[in-house]
């Protein structure tokens, strides 16, 4: 198994390295081994949770709902159904958001195609 620097991991998994420290620090990362020196090593299953933690926040999970999520993973086999449920709401709601989104792309596109139609005919849109 690897081990990475704070540093190391901030590169590969996108976060800051002060939000690695503030991740740890409110539990949404435990259990940080340390070298003899005593400064923090990640392993391949902390990138991997990182990983998990990067979709949950670029989805728009809240940080209370990230770290209920942690907990819940910590519980073992026996949070798999809460777990679940966790992420199914939280689906839901990302696929609401896309629906948005998608509606209001169809605006732009309804706007660039007209603003494309008055530089082709010179008439302000």
């Amino acid at each position: 198994m690897s081990s990475y620097s704070p540093a190391e991991t901030a590169e590969k998994s996108g976060f800051s390295i002060d939000t690695l420290r503030y991740y740890e620090k409110i539990g949404l990362l435990s259990r940080i081994a340390r070298n003899a020196s005593g400064r923090r090593v990640f392993s391949d299953d902390d990138l991997r949770w990182l990983g998990m933690l990067r979709c949950l926040r670029e989805t728009g999970m809240p940080i209370a709902e990230m770290l209920r999520y942690s907990e819940l993973a910590r519980g073992g086999p026996e949070t798999v159904r809460e777990r679940l449920e966790l992420l199914q709401a939280h689906d839901r709601r990302v696929e609401e958001r896309i629906t948005r989104l998608r509606d209001q792309q169809k605006q732009i596109h309804w706007k660039i195609d007209l603003y494309r139609g008055s530089v082709c005919d010179g008439t302000p849109a």
